[in-house]
């Protein structure tokens, strides 16, 4: 091995350990890794400038910037309210309806702010009507976090997975170009969810604090800030009418293939600014630098290990030990291995480790990357086993008075049905 990547390596795994350790915020360690290599000169600052420039980190800060557009105008209240409403008149069912439609919110919006957003008005709403929360709350994060999975922008993982393929010479996805594998997905966890996690979940625990999260007890950097909790903001018909078209102008532009999301997602957030829906400063403050500096710090550290050799190294030593196999149980390995990684992990991290392996292992095996890097997608985002394995579920973990096996007994289950459904999906949809 090489001093670059030997160096690299050690990087690696001191940031895989500090995310494990957990004692240190994400987006910290995810930066502390990119100085360390771009001051050992294993990558240059124009490869850290690219990073922070990429197309996957301007989406991403552009639908921010949108979708706290369309939260300061009151839209999203006047539409919890609507759903309050309706639970009230329909009881349990109406509960159900509204995780529903939140999920089908999540497809298009970050499922983080969703859950921030949501959790309180899911907790209050089951008091309410006199039913235990820790029925609803867990499965708020589920399905947010299955439908995510179902377009381009629904999770920070597709985007970076589509970043990461792009550079390793794939074409880019379209916008719903994986909804007909995520669609399955979603729906084969959504039943399984609605008929069989309540019966896991067991006797319902005693009622969880109605206080706010205190953001100190929050591991995961990506959470965001707990006092937007409690937060109201009454409806402005006409921002909320902008900011609404914008986004959907925004998710046509992309879907119709005339300009990429991370161009048609600028413009609008551009546009929003200039229509005055949202000031300047309003916008910077719904950035949400924690999850966009991870992201960039990740990134780095996957140009480095591409740069030093490291990957391609790494490719070599698993393409061998995969050597002779069919290219459908190498999906079904990679597929497993994300999973595993994803629930020790976050999500960049095994978007930037992996992405670069599927791409290399189907080359290696003389087929499409296309399956390869859709099971990456999935895999990275279906963290269902533990409270942190994705940053949703920290949020309702402590809110819903859960214990750590509470999430095992209810995602273990579901992490094999989505890795089965998603392995049938896949295979159907992308052929080798």
């Amino acid at each position: 091995m090489t001093f670059d990547q030997i160096l690299t390596l050690l990087v690696l795994v001191a940031v895989v350990a500090a995310l494990i350790w957990d004692k240190v915020r994400a987006d910290v360690v995810a930066l502390s890794g990119a100085a360390a290599l771009l001051v050992s000169g294993v990558v240059r600052p124009v490869e850290v400038q690219g990073a922070f420039a990429s197309p996957a980190i301007i989406a991403l800060a552009s639908l921010f910037v949108i979708a706290y557009a369309l939260e300061l105008s009151g839209l999203l209240d006047r539409a919890i309210g609507a759903g309050v409403a309706m639970c009230r008149r329909t009881g349990a069912t109406g509960l159900w309806l509204l995780l529903a439609v939140i999920g089908c919110i999540s497809a298009f919006m970050n499922s983080t702010p969703i859950v921030v957003l949501g959790a309180p008005v899911i907790r209050d709403v089951a008091r309410t009507l006199g039913l235990s929360p820790r029925r609803y709350l867990m499965p708020l994060s589920y399905i947010t976090v299955l439908t995510g999975c179902c377009t381009l922008i629904g999770t920070s993982t597709n985007l970076l997975v589509d970043d990461m393929a792009r550079a390793a010479g794939q074409p880019r996805f379209g916008l719903f170009e994986v909804t007909p594998v995520g669609l399955p997905i979603a729906l084969a966890g959504a039943l399984y969810i609605f008929l069989f996690s309540g019966r896991l979940l067991g006797a319902p625990a005693p009622p969880a604090s109605s206080e706010p999260i205190d953001p100190a007890d929050v591991p995961s950097a990506q959470v965001g800030d707990a006092e937007l909790f409690a937060e109201r903001r009454p409806l402005q018909p006409v921002k909320a009418a902008i900011a609404l078209a914008t986004f959907v102008g925004v998710v046509a532009l992309a879907a119709l293939e005339v300009t990429p999301i991370a161009a048609s997602a600028f413009a609008g957030a551009v546009l929003l600014i200039l229509l005055r829906v949202i000031s300047a400063d309003e916008a910077y403050g719904g950035l949400r630098p924690q999850v966009l500096i991870l992201i960039a710090g990740m990134v780095v550290l996957g140009i480095a290990m591409d740069e030093s050799g490291l990957a391609s190294a790494a490719t070599s030593t698993l393409v061998s030990g995969l050597n002779g196999l069919s290219p459908i149980v190498a999906l079904i390995i990679l597929y497993g291995l994300t999973l595993v990684l994803t629930e020790l992990l976050s999500n960049a991290t095994v978007a930037v480790l992996v992405t670069p392996i599927a791409v290399a292992l189907a080359d290696s095996l003389g087929v499409s990357p296309r399956p390869f890097i859709v099971a990456v997608m999935m895999a990275g985002s279906a963290a269902f086993a533990t409270p942190f394995g994705y940053q949703t579920n920290v949020i309702v973990y402590q809110m819903g008075g859960y214990r750590y096996m509470d999430f095992v007994r209810v995602g273990l289950p579901l992490n094999l049905i989505t890795f089965a459904v998603g392995i049938v999906a896949i295979h159907a949809v992308f052929p080798f």
